[in-house]
């Protein structure tokens, strides 16, 4: 016979956790545990990046496995595309994270290099490491390139290709722009002292030179080849620096410490060019574009004073002593129509009453009631005869009838009794 739990039960249900919020947990404890660590294994499952650039392996040893992320960005700057393939062993740096919908965890790389690889990536790291501390990459240091620059000073090699293409997109770009070649060695022995003493040279004469701003670079080569430029010599000197510099070292893939020290970086000295020269074509469009839209803001202040004006204009005729008197003439005008319509009213209503108590006075006239077959009898003095006790016998009288009246003396006088009389 089957029973079903209950308490215990209950108490499991209110203390169990989500998925979501277990990886959670394992997540924030295993970042915060392993951030920046250095591992050392074997590349395992290596099949070339992805088409996103992006590369997703493993690193093994002999008893265990971590899956491996290395974005496009840190693969095309540390070449690893060139050099890896399975079972290359490594040194790799970087961080634990945890892919959440899988439940897996990972390893985020920032940096790998074949295992015991040499001094010069040690030393580029201890570099880095001691410069930023002090500042010298801190953002706040840079300073903004000009924006119509007159000359430059450029401190490179004085032959080869990338000297060329900077003079030759310069004056491509803006014709009036010159430059100063500082020539120094940008390999070998010297070179990182020479490279310095430029750019200070450049510095304490940029008053007399006019110039406004600097490019220190060459064109790609191995890290050895490049090495003069992650000197420490060199990247205090372009912090010294007061004039603004950019720093165009090898490819788009080569990363020295004069690309951070430096205000501002160039993939390539060829890009550095286009980064200080700006192209005349497109100066002369701004300014021809800033000239439409300053006649236009001008045209657009001249119409709105010209209204102003006009408004003015109307407000003072408006109120000028010939335009008030005749506007009061006008009024008086106004007036005299109102006066004479209201007249003429009030004298039409005072015909039409004067008709009504014509037609009401002419049906009360005793003349109107003879007209019926009545008449009106006056003594000789013209009282109105209203008894036979007003006149006597032999009396003259006069009788009013409709169309005359009668002179007649009386005969006889002869009472009747009134209707209504007992």
């Amino acid at each position: 016979m089957l029973t079903m739990p209950q308490a215990t039960s209950s108490a499991q249900n209110n203390q169990a956790v989500s998925v979501n919020e277990l990886t959670l947990r394992i997540k924030n404890s295993l970042e915060s545990q392993f951030r920046d660590v250095w591992v050392s294994g074997e590349i395992s499952g290596y099949r070339g990046p992805h088409s996103s650039g992006h590369i997703y392996t493993a690193l093994k040893d002999a008893h265990s496995q971590i899956s491996l992320v290395i974005w496009r960005g840190t693969a095309q700057k540390q070449r690893v595309p060139s050099w890896m393939k399975e079972g290359t062993e490594v040194l790799v740096r970087g961080n634990v994270e945890v892919y959440a919908p899988r439940g897996n965890y990972q390893m985020i790389v920032n940096e790998i290099q074949p295992k015991g690889e040499g001094a010069l990536q040690a030393a580029y790291r201890a570099m880095c490491e001691r410069l930023h501390k002090e500042g010298l990459f801190d953002p706040r240091h840079k300073k903004p390139l000009p924006r119509y620059p007159r000359k430059i000073g450029i401190v490179t090699a004085p032959t080869g290709a990338a000297v060329r293409d900077m003079l030759r997109i310069l004056k491509r770009r803006d014709p009036r722009l010159s430059a100063i070649i500082y020539p120094a060695r940008v390999q070998g022995d010297g070179a990182a002292e020479q490279i310095a003493a430029g750019i200070a040279y450049l510095n304490r004469h940029a008053q007399a030179l006019e110039l406004d701003a600097l490019i220190i670079g060459r064109g790609g080569g191995s890290l050895e080849d490049l090495w003069a430029f992650n000197e420490e010599v060199v990247a205090r000197a372009i912090f010294a620096s007061d004039l603004p510099i950019i720093s165009a070292v090898g490819h788009e893939i080569d990363t020295t410490v004069s690309d951070f020290v430096a205000d501002h970086r160039a993939a390539t000295p060829s890009e550095a060019a286009e980064m200080i020269a700006p192209e005349l074509y497109q100066i002369e469009q701004q300014v021809q574009g800033l000239e439409e839209r300053l006649k236009s803001v001008i045209a657009w202040h001249i119409d709105i004073r010209k209204q102003r004006l006009e408004n003015i204009t109307h407000r003072l005729e408006a109120r000028s002593p010939m335009r008030v008197l005749q506007q009061e003439v006008q009024r008086l005008d106004y007036l005299d129509e109102r006066l004479n319509r209201v007249m003429m009213n009030r004298l039409e209503q005072a015909r039409e009453r004067m008709g009504r108590l014509g037609d009401r006075l002419e049906g009360l006239s005793p003349l109107r009631v003879l007209t019926r077959g009545y008449s009106v009898a006056r003594s000789d003095a013209g009282r109105v005869l209203k008894s036979v006790s007003d006149v006597g016998t032999g009396d003259a009288i006069r009788v009013r009838l409709p169309d005359g009246e009668l002179s007649a003396h009386v005969h006889s006088v002869e009472r009747i009794k009134p209707v209504g009389e007992a």
